[in-house]
């Protein structure tokens, strides 16, 4: 089984700043690409960010140039470091990868694997 743990999340005030993180845990072959989701109250799940294995990123047109993605392969970790936070950014912020187990090692592919979810809330 495999496990994505989040943490981080808290109040914080418009314009400041959070750092989330996410540990997989488990029986780990492979990670694949690992990703951040919000889902703010009354609004469905959307994409934050994606990190691949190499490092190449991509972000939501509402985050960019405010939120960095970044991942430590070696500890199976991905982060999101957000700044200028805003009202709008307060959500429920989840964890997501794409991981091959070491029953199958990605014979089977990469299965999503998510988190429990870190609530940020962004007010005054």
């Amino acid at each position: 089984q495999v496990q994505l743990v989040e943490s981080g999340g808290g109040l914080v005030q418009p314009g400041g700043s959070r750092r989330l993180s996410c540990a997989a845990s488990g029986s780990i072959w492979s990670i694949n690409t690992m990703a951040w989701y919000r889902q703010a109250p009354g609004k469905e799940r959307e994409l934050v960010a994606t990190i691949t294995p190499g490092g190449s990123t991509n972000y939501a047109e509402s985050v960019k140039g405010r939120f960095t993605i970044s991942r430590d392969n070696a500890k199976g970790t991905v982060y999101l470091q957000m700044n200028s936070l805003k009202p709008e950014d307060t959500g429920v912020y989840y964890c997501n990868a794409e991981v091959a187990t070491m029953a199958d090692m990605g014979l089977s592919g990469y299965p999503e694997v998510w988190g429990q979810g870190t609530l940020v809330t962004v007010s005054s």
